[in-house]
């Protein structure tokens, strides 16, 4: 069976999230950022791994964006 692969934005469904800059999602859904219990800091989630924590929202949108042009 041949499925065929959808196009989503998940920024869409995460907007008042983004909005209010309490966490950050790029639109392949690849990369979250997700905040930690407590603190300014942000767990950055790639492909369902913790692969780093950033001390605050802006930092962690850079982080991801520098990240995903590397790859």
């Amino acid at each position: 069976m041949n499925k065929k692969e959808r196009n989503v934005n998940y920024q869409t469904f995460y907007k008042k999230s983004i909005q209010e800059k309490t966490g950050y999602v790029t639109k392949d859904g690849e990369w979250t950022a997700v905040p930690l219990m407590n603190s300014k800091k942000f767990a950055i989630i790639h492909h369902g791994e913790q692969v780093h924590i950033s001390r605050n929202y802006e930092f962690a949108k850079a982080y991801i964006l520098k990240e995903k042009k590397k790859r």
